[in-house]
Formats: structure tokens, C-alpha cells, sequence
């Protein structure tokens, strides 16, 4: 569990930072990304934080809210729209992409433009 500044839905992109220690990511290409809201922590730690907390996935698998079409495989980064992945561009993979920008990779097909929720593993990059 880490505070939050707000409370959070389960698939929502986090990072280190805001008024308390987490918040939604706020912009694209974020560099700091830090996990996604977990739907069913296997083992939650800081069970005893008071106050707005969230469940934050640093490793393993769980659903992320993301917007426009992934390819299972593909590296997520933070999108323009708070708290949601989007699938790292081609161009952006060529070009040397930054680690500390990738959240993790889709183990699924998204074939919808808007926000959805797409199975993914966490801290894999």
C-alpha cells in the first residue's frame, strides 16, 4: 500500500510523486512511471498505512487501463490521458527507447481505440 493523493481505480498507471507518494501518471511518455493499481494483491505490504492508500502492482501481472490499439508483446508507457498506458510507437522503440518510461508489456491484444483494460505484466521490460 502507498498513500495516494487521491483514491484510484484498479488498472490506474502510477507514479512517485503528488501531495502524498503516489498519484496517476499526468503526462505522456512519463518518466516516472512506477506500477499500476492492483485488482488482488498476492501479498500486500505496508498494511498498516492510514489514510488514502492504493494497492500498487511493482511486479507480476494485472489489468491496465489503455488507450488505442496494443499488440500482445508490446512495451506500455504512460499516454497523454492521466493514469493510462498506451503502447510504445515504433518510432519511439527505434529511436532508443528510455526503460524508466516503460511500465510493462501487454499479454494480450486490444483491437478498440478508447480505454480499455488490457491483462499485463508488470516490471517487465
Amino acid at each position: 500500500l502507498y498513500t495516494s493523493d487521491a483514491e484510484y481505480e484498479a488498472g490506474t498507471v502510477i507514479k512517485i510523486g503528488g501531495e502524498k507518494e503516489v498519484t496517476q501518471t499526468t503526462e505522456a511518455f512519463c518518466t516516472e512511471v512506477f506500477g499500476i493499481v492492483s485488482t488482488n494483491p498476492a501479498y500486500l505490504m505496508n498494511s498498516a498505512a492510514t489514510g488514502t492508500t492504493v494497492a500498487v502492482a511493482l511486479e507480476g501481472r494485472v489489468p491496465c487501463k489503455v488507450i488505442g490499439e496494443v499488440r500482445k508483446g508490446q512495451r506500455l508507457v504512460a499516454s497523454e490521458v492521466p493514469g493510462v498506458a498506451r503502447a510504445a510507437t515504433e518510432y519511439e522503440r527505434n529511436e532508443g527507447l528510455d526503460w524508466f518510461r516503460v511500465v510493462g508489456r501487454a499479454l494480450e491484444n486490444k483491437d478498440t481505440i478508447g480505454v480499455g483494460l488490457v491483462e499485463v505484466v508488470v516490471g517487465v521490460k
